[in-house]
C-alpha cells in the first residue's frame, strides 16, 4: 500500500488530478443528464472532464520534465501547471469556474500543503471563483464550494480530516439545491456543476487518505433526501442525485409552468450564443472587458490573473463579444457555440458532409494558414498549451466530413489523439490516425493527400510521406542536464534530431548548420525550413546557400511558423 502524505506534495497532486479525471469520466454522462443551469444544454459533466484533463496533462508535463531527475518535483511546480492547464483547457460555464477555484487553492498550496494551507486554500478558491461570476446566484457550483470552504474550517490539524470535512460539507450543500435555485427543484435534480465539484474533492479524499468516499450528495444519518419540489424522494439513482416519487430523473423543467428565476428561460428565451476564449490582456483592460461583456449578455465568468485570462459569457451577438476581447488584448482559442444547435433544436438544413476531411495540429499561426489553404482545419498548439482531446474532436466536428485523416505532429500527444478519435468514431466518423511526430511530417503528409483516392490508400501513401520525413527542431536549454550529446548549460542551443539531442551549440545559425549535415549525411531531397516569429529571414536565406552549396541535388523550402515554441524547424525528405 502506497504510504499517504501528510502534505499535499506533488505526487499528490498528481494522484488527485488523476482521481478526479477518473472520476469525471464515470460520472460525466449522469451530470450531463441534470444540466439545466443556467442552459440546459446537457455539457456540463463533459466541460468539467475536460477541463480536468488540460489540468492533469499539464502536470504530468511537470514530471516529465524530471523523469532524469532523483527527485520529484516541487509542490508549487505541481499546483501551478494544474491551475494554469485548466486554466487553458475550461470548457463552458462550470469548467471556468473551476478553472478559477484550482488556481486559488494552487496560490496558497504553492506555499505549503498541510492542513491549515488547504483550510486557507479552500477559502481562497472559493472567494476567487465569486469574484470571477459577474453575478453569482445560490444553489449553484458557487454554493458547493463555500459549503466545502466553510466545513474545513475546524481546529483538525491533520489534512485527512480536513479533506474529509470539505468533502462532507459539499455534500450537503449539493443536496441543499434544489431548495435555493427553482428550477432545480422543478426538474428533481441537484446542480450539476456542484455535483461535478463534489467528484473533484471526492478525489482529493482519496488522494489524502487512500480511501474512495460515499459518493452522492449528503442526506445525514439514517435520513432520505430532502423532498423536491413538494414532493416525496424514493431514493438515490447512481451517484446519489434525487428523483421525485413516481418520476424518472428529468432533463429540464416543463415549458410553461411559470417563470424560472434564472438568467436564461430554458425553453429558448435566453441569449443564443456561448462564447469562450482565451485572452492576453493587461488587468485594467479586464475591467472594463467585464464592464462591456456584462452589458452584452449573461453568464459572465472571466478568471486568470498575470496576463492570461479565460472569458466566458452567454450572448446574442457572438462578433461583439469577440470585438471586445480585442480591444482589451489578443483573444485566441475563440470558440462560439450556438445553443440550438447543440441541443438539436435547430431548424435550419445542415449542409451535406464532405466525403473525407484532414485535421492538423500545427505549432503556430504561420503554419495554421498554410494548412488552412491547403484544405486542412487546423488546431493550434502554442508554447506550453498542448490542446486536449477535446479539442481536437471538436475539431473533427468541424471539419463536418464522413471521413477524417487526424495529424497529431507531436509524439506527446499519440494518446490524446487517440481518445479523440475514438469519440469521433462513436459519433459515426470514419477517422484515421497517422501517427505524425513534428510538424514538418504533416506538412509532407499533407502534400501527398488526395481525397479522391479511396480512404485506405490515401491514409497509406501520407503515412509513407510522414514516415520518409526526419525531423529536427531546435531549442534553448533552460538548465544545465546531462543529454544524448553530453552536458549542455542554461542558454545552450540544442539541436534534437528525431527527438534526441544530436547537437549542442552556442548560436542558432551554427547549431542548424551542424544539424543539416548531419540528417543529409544520410540523403534527402528535399529540406524544409519552418522559421520561429523571432528569425531574420537572413538566416533562412543563409541556410538555403548553405544546402544548395553543400547538395547541389537537394532543394530546400521554407515557410513562417509564426509564434511557436521552436526557433527552426527542420525536416528532410
Amino acid at each position: 500500500m502506497p504510504q499517504l502524505p501528510d502534505d499535499l506534495d506533488a505526487v499528490a497532486v498528481r494522484t488527485w488530478c488523476s482521481l478526479a479525471l477518473e472520476a469525471l469520466g464515470r460520472e460525466r454522462a449522469e451530470i450531463d443528464a441534470i444540466n439545466v443551469y443556467p442552459i440546459a444544454d446537457g455539457d456540463t459533466g463533459t466541460n468539467l472532464y475536460l477541463t480536468v484533463e488540460s489540468a492533469a496533462a499539464a502536470v504530468e508535463a511537470v514530471f516529465a520534465a524530471h523523469e532524469t531527475g532523483t527527485t520529484a518535483p516541487a509542490t508549487a511546480d505541481a499546483v501551478r501547471a494544474m491551475a494554469h492547464g485548466a486554466l487553458i483547457g475550461a470548457r463552458g460555464n462550470s469548467g471556468t469556474i473551476l478553472a478559477q477555484l484550482l488556481r486559488g487553492m494552487a496560490g496558497v498550496l504553492a506555499d505549503g500543503g498541510d492542513a491549515a494551507h488547504l483550510r486557507l486554500a479552500l477559502t481562497r478558491a472559493a472567494a476567487a471563483a465569486r469574484q470571477a461570476v459577474a453575478h453569482p446566484v445560490e444553489g449553484t457550483v458557487l454554493t458547493v464550494a463555500t459549503a466545502a470552504a466553510e466545513a474545513a474550517q475546524g481546529d483538525e490539524r491533520e489534512l485527512r480530516a480536513v479533506v474529509s470535512a470539505a468533502y462532507e460539507g459539499a455534500r450537503a450543500a449539493l443536496a441543499r439545491t434544489p431548495e435555493q435555485l427553482a428550477v432545480l427543484g422543478r426538474a428533481g435534480v441537484v446542480d450539476a456543476g456542484g455535483r461535478g465539484l463534489v467528484a473533484v474533492l471526492g478525489a482529493l479524499v482519496e488522494a489524502v487518505t487512500g480511501q474512495a468516499p460515499v459518493r452522492g450528495p449528503r442526506t445525514g444519518p439514517g435520513k432520505a433526501a430532502a423532498p423536491v419540489d413538494g414532493g416525496s424522494v424514493v431514493g438515490l439513482p447512481v451517484g446519489g442525485v434525487p428523483v421525485p416519487a413516481g418520476g424518472a430523473l428529468v432533463e429540464g423543467p416543463p415549458v410553461g409552468e411559470g417563470p424560472l428565476d434564472c438568467p436564461e428561460d430554458l425553453d429558448g428565451g435566453g441569449p443564443a450564443f456561448e462564447v469562450i476564449y482565451l485572452l492576453e490582456a493587461r488587468d485594467e483592460q479586464v475591467d472594463r472587458l467585464r464592464t462591456r461583456l456584462d452589458a452584452l449578455g449573461d453568464s459572465l465568468v472571466v478568471v486568470g490573473g498575470d496576463g492570461l485570462w479565460h472569458v466566458h459569457v452567454h450572448v446574442d451577438d457572438a462578433g461583439a463579444a469577440v470585438e471586445a476581447g480585442v480591444e482589451a488584448g489578443r483573444p485566441y482559442r475563440i470558440r462560439i457555440t450556438h445553443f440550438a444547435t447543440e441541443s438539436g433544436h435547430d431548424v435550419r438544413v445542415q449542409a451535406e458532409p464532405a466525403q473525407r476531411a484532414v485535421v492538423v495540429v500545427v505549432p503556430g499561426d504561420g503554419l495554421a494558414g498554410l494548412c488552412t489553404e491547403a484544405g486542412a482545419t487546423t488546431v493550434i498548439a502554442r508554447p506550453g498549451e498542448p490542446p486536449a482531446s477535446g479539442e481536437l474532436v471538436d475539431a473533427i466536428r468541424r471539419a463536418h466530413a464522413r471521413e477524417v485523416v487526424l495529424l497529431p505532429n507531436d509524439a506527446a500527444l499519440r494518446h490524446t489523439a487517440a481518445a479523440a478519435a475514438e469519440q469521433a468514431r462513436t459519433e459515426g466518423v470514419r477517422v484515421a490516425l497517422v501517427p505524425t511526430r513534428a510538424a514538418v511530417q504533416g506538412i509532407a503528409a499533407l502534400a501527398v493527400h488526395e481525397p479522391d483516392r479511396g480512404f485506405d490508400e490515401d491514409v497509406v501513401a501520407m503515412t509513407a510521406a510522414a514516415g520518409a520525413t526526419r525531423y529536427a527542431e531546435l531549442a534553448v536549454a533552460e538548465r544545465q542536464s546531462w543529454t544524448m550529446a553530453g552536458i549542455c548549460q542554461a542558454g545552450d542551443i540544442l539541436g534534437l534530431i528525431d527527438g534526441d539531442v544530436a547537437v549542442i551549440g552556442a548560436d542558432v545559425p551554427a547549431t542548424a548548420r551542424t544539424v543539416l549535415d548531419r540528417m543529409l549525411a544520410a540523403g534527402g531531397e528535399l529540406v524544409t525550413l519552418v522559421l520561429g516569429e523571432d528569425v531574420p529571414d537572413a538566416m533562412a536565406d543563409a541556410l538555403e546557400e548553405h544546402v544548395r552549396e553543400g547538395y547541389l541535388a537537394v532543394d530546400t523550402v521554407v515557410y513562417r511558423g509564426g509564434h511557436q515554441r521552436a526557433p527552426l524547424l527542420i525536416g528532410v525528405e
